[in-house]
């Protein structure tokens, strides 16, 4: 895999993840905050800010 393929394999999972947080309402997903973590600190490293694609 590209440099490009798998920053766009970790915005889709990054985008994924935001699209089961706002579906799971006001509910405490711990697991689902910790793996949104690790995506956040990923895309980071590779020099994205995931601010740019949260889901509001």
């Amino acid at each position: 895999m590209i440099r490009e393929e798998i920053i766009n394999a970790t915005i889709d999972t990054y985008m994924n993840l935001q699209r089961i947080k706002k579906a799971n309402g006001d509910h405490d997903n711990l697991e689902l905050d910790y793996q949104i973590k690790g995506v956040i600190s990923k895309l980071s490293s590779m020099g994205v800010n995931a601010k740019d694609i949260t889901l509001k």
